[in-house]
């Protein structure tokens, strides 16, 4: 695989912009990591420099966003090791960051390319009321550094079973939803009084500490952060609801298992849902009512969904998978390819990035054998930011990845 060439032209496949009409015979031009054009092979000016790389009797799709994933916090067959998803020793951890657990070496970041998948959202985990703040990354990249796309993006939560069992294994608060609760309300009364009392410091000049738990928080009340709600119950989504009212940040429902069973409420209050994982056991009793009929439910509620993997809870490359199957328990396949692109990308406010090929948008296009909705398809070539990351090898039948490690000579 070669980067040399700095404008590259995908030429001749069917291209699907996923936000616009399908080109039969289409082409997508990339410049410096960029789209720059996308239309009919006719319609797109391609200069005579341009790598030509063909795509005939291929589709041409945006790279797919996991927008609930613990890529490199929590590595796949690491062990304790290398799970850094969790910092469970304080039930407030909005200070916490996921950038800082992140390994781009462990192996779950090569199965995303081989499922298409360029973009995630990578969060700490669900064992705290407030776990922490997500970061953005890319699937590919030499370092966490070359990978972030979005730094800021929300502050993860969780309702429900896990926060209530850690800590009530601990004998202290929170031991139950009406402890875990209290916690998150709490904080954000304490952060909302410490934002007033730094700023009537700034107004008269003079000197404040920096809390850098209440200044996340403070963040979130501020619309500058997404709040992501880990939440299964339906009961738990309404309590997140009235959480949300009560201090009015932007709520996301994460996982949402239940939320098929309150579509319509979901649905009135415009409160979209990352939604997964489908592939799962009903492995705890928030669980017994997860299904894939779900997604399809919910969207033709008017609910805006995006489908996770929450990797390595199911593995990142069958994302795509999760998809398709909904469709076959009734989801709209427009909808399906929306929810792996547009959706997580609008619903975090990360549309001017990525989740469609448009021009201006980041050039994270892959080419695949056929419709990704037919299992039988696979991802055949992935560039993200331009670059030729991921080639799938016909001839021996394995991905071959862009090294990313520093190789000298």
């Amino acid at each position: 695989m070669s980067d040399k060439a700095q404008v590259k032209a995908i030429v001749g496949g069917y291209v699907v912009p996923v936000d616009g009409e399908p080109v039969d015979g289409g082409t997508v031009l990339i410049e410096n990591g960029k789209i720059v054009a996308v239309g009919t092979d006719a319609d797109v000016d391609v200069p005579d420099d341009a790598e030509l790389i063909d795509a005939a009797g291929s589709w041409v799709l945006p790279g797919f966003i996991d927008s609930h994933a613990h890529l490199g916090v929590h590595e796949d067959g690491e062990g304790w090791s290398g799970n850094d998803t969790n910092e469970m020793t304080d039930p407030n951890g909005a200070r916490f960051r996921a950038i800082d657990g992140i390994d781009p070496y462990e192996p779950g970041f090569d199965d995303a390319l081989a499922g298409g998948v360029t973009s995630v959202v990578i969060k700490p985990g669900s064992g705290n009321p407030i776990g922490g703040q997500t970061i953005g990354v890319k699937t590919w990249g030499r370092t966490v550094l070359d990978m972030i796309f979005a730094e800021g993006v929300s502050v993860k939560s969780a309702l429900g079973e896990n926060p209530k069992r850690v800590y009530g294994e601990k004998k202290q608060t929170p031991s139950t939803r009406l402890g875990v609760a209290s916690t998150i309300r709490d904080a954000f009364t304490a952060a909302r009084n410490y934002a007033a009392q730094r700023d009537h410091a700034a107004a008269e000049g003079k000197p404040f500490d920096v809390d850098l738990t209440k200044e996340t928080l403070a963040k979130v009340l501020d619309g500058e952060l997404y709040w992501d709600q880990h939440v299964h119950r339906a009961d738990d989504m309404v309590t997140a609801i009235r959480l949300a009212d009560e201090f009015g940040y932007k709520l996301v429902i994460n996982h949402g298992t239940e939320g098929h069973l309150i579509a319509d409420l979901l649905a009135e209050r415009d409160v979209p849902v990352i939604l997964g994982p489908l592939f799962t056991t009903k492995s705890k009793v928030e669980l017994r009512n997860r299904t894939l009929r779900a997604p399809g439910i919910l969207a033709r509620a008017g609910v805006r969904i995006a489908i996770t993997t929450d990797h390595p809870v199911v593995p990142i490359n069958f994302l795509v998978y999760q998809a398709a199957l909904s469709v076959k328990d009734g989801l709209d396949p427009e909808t399906a390819l929306r929810a792996l692109t547009v959706n997580p990308a609008a619903m975090l406010d990360l549309d001017d990035q990525v989740g469609s090929l448009k021009p201006g948008l980041d050039a994270d296009v892959v080419i695949w054998s056929g419709d990704p909705l037919d299992v039988m398809n696979r991802a055949m070539r992935v560039f993200v930011r331009g670059r030729e990351v991921y080639r799938f090898d016909e001839e021996s039948g394995v991905g071959v990845v862009e090294e990313r490690r520093y190789r000298e000579g």
